[in-house]
């Protein structure tokens, strides 16, 4: 039986990969590696501290090539080597993109080869940054990566999780190589619409094109926007809610190529392209909009449901009366909760489900125990507290809960959210569906 071919991804596809000094260096070997299999020409340039991690040998001996290592090399530079290196490929990866690299690249310093390169390029580059969390998270660092997002620069990572030094942990390992070929090759099949990405989740995450549809042949339930518990034909009980996240989230999937269905409360926004809109206007709606919606492979909660409703809404307006005797007594009843009904079906319940926490205090104990109580995979937990403007605005400040432990995200636009949120939901898919399978 013949061996099967190796099918070209790329076809002369060249790659200036840029090696940072950090411990995570050593997973561009790796990474050489694998582009080299799929006929990727890759140049190196390595910073002086990389040197200190992995040698130029080894990485010659893998990419075939000399290494570049130095501004000042007068054979290199007699022919201006920086900005041949600048110019002569199709994308440049920084990897580990450290904290200090960031800077220097958001400064537009050119004080060693890897900068000169940088500040000289006319071409995509993708930044993938591994770094102490602390640093991650440093406010310095968050300015800079915000500086290159702007600049065009796409970022991509980090990852979550223990980092090598003992006892540190949190957002700052660097992807890991699958995730980091899959944005290669978005950026190298020529889609230089990929969004740059904010820090993300634990698990695997990549920086999923829209034309990759990595979703295609999978089905999104999505949730959005209040409910409107009736009082009287004229009054009701809600939440603010604009249903900007939801709806963000629900385009984000189609964009993906998945079957989109989004139950919206009432608001006033448009229906978002290539997604089914099912309009309801109560809790009890829409729950039954959602099970009519299943069977789904992934399920998104982010709908602010009103907790209670009046228990027998009056048929007619009531009249506002005189004097304390005139104020109507209300009896509330418990809405039915969504998330949980949906997360702890036997049959037909999403492999994926995934909830919101809306909080003013102690955010991430609340969403904690939340997690436990409805049942769900993930929630998002996000302050909603006055002046925060989350409710009703364009941003969000996200902190996204699981089995394996919290991430928290920096403050980033809703479309933003949505998009992190659905490429992280599309590379884990697999496994939560072999897991539901086995529990089935």
């Amino acid at each position: 039986m013949l061996a099967p071919q190796r099918v070209k991804i790329f076809v002369a596809k060249r790659v200036v990969l840029i090696i940072g000094g950090g411990i995570a260096a050593y997973k561009c070997l790796d990474l050489i590696r694998r582009l080299r299999e799929r006929e990727v020409q890759v140049r190196v340039v390595m910073t002086s501290a990389a040197q200190h991690f992995i040698t130029p040998l080894s990485v010659s001996a893998l990419t075939n090539e000399r290494v570049f290592t130095n501004l000042f090399d007068l054979d290199d530079e007699r022919e201006i080597g920086h900005i041949r290196l600048a110019r002569d490929c199709d994308l440049i990866v920084i990897a580990p993109a450290t904290a200090d690299l960031l800077a220097r690249m958001a400064g537009g310093h050119a004080n060693d080869l890897a900068t000169s390169v940088l500040l000289a390029t006319d071409k995509p580059v993708l930044a993938v940054p591994a770094m102490n969390p602390h640093m991650w998270m440093n406010k310095a660092t968050q300015r800079n990566v915000a500086q290159l997002k702007a600049d065009g620069v796409h970022v991509l990572g980090p990852a979550a999780g223990e980092m090598a030094e003992r006892g540190e942990a949190g957002v700052g390992r660097l992807l890991e190589v699958p995730q980091i070929i899959t944005a290669v090759e978005g950026l190298l099949g020529g889609d230089q619409t990929a969004k740059t990405a904010a820090p993300p989740p634990p698990h695997d995450v990549s920086l999923a094109s829209p034309r990759q549809h990595v979703l295609t042949g999978r089905s999104v339930l999505v949730t959005a926007g209040p409910t409107h518990e009736p009082i009287d034909p004229v009054r009701y009980i809600a939440n603010r809610s604009s249903g900007k996240q939801g709806y963000a989230i629900a385009a984000a999937a189609a964009r993906l190529g998945a079957r989109v269905t989004l139950v919206s409360g009432p608001v006033s926004l448009p229906d978002p392209a290539g997604v089914d809109v099912v309009r309801v206007v109560t809790a009890a709606e829409m729950l039954e909009a959602a099970q009519a919606a299943l069977p789904a492979d992934i399920a998104i909660f982010a709908a602010a449901v009103a907790d209670w409703r009046v228990a027998k809404p009056k048929p007619e307006k009531i009249k506002k009366g005189h004097g304390e005797a005139g104020v109507p007594k209300l009896t509330l009843t418990e809405n039915p909760d969504i998330l949980k009904t949906i997360a702890h079906l036997k049959r037909r319940r999403p492999a994926l489900v995934i909830g919101f926490a809306a909080e003013t205090q102690t955010l991430v104990a609340h969403a904690r125990r939340k997690l436990k109580r409805k049942g769900a995979d993930w929630i998002v937990a996000n302050d909603v507290s006055p002046g925060t403007g989350i409710m009703g605005g364009d941003h969000n400040a996200v902190h996204l809960l699981s089995a394996a432990g919290i991430e928290s995200w920096p403050d980033m636009s809703k479309d933003e959210v949505a998009e992190r949120l659905m490429a992280r939901a599309a590379a884990d898919l697999s496994h939560y569906l072999t897991a539901r399978t086995a529990a089935e």
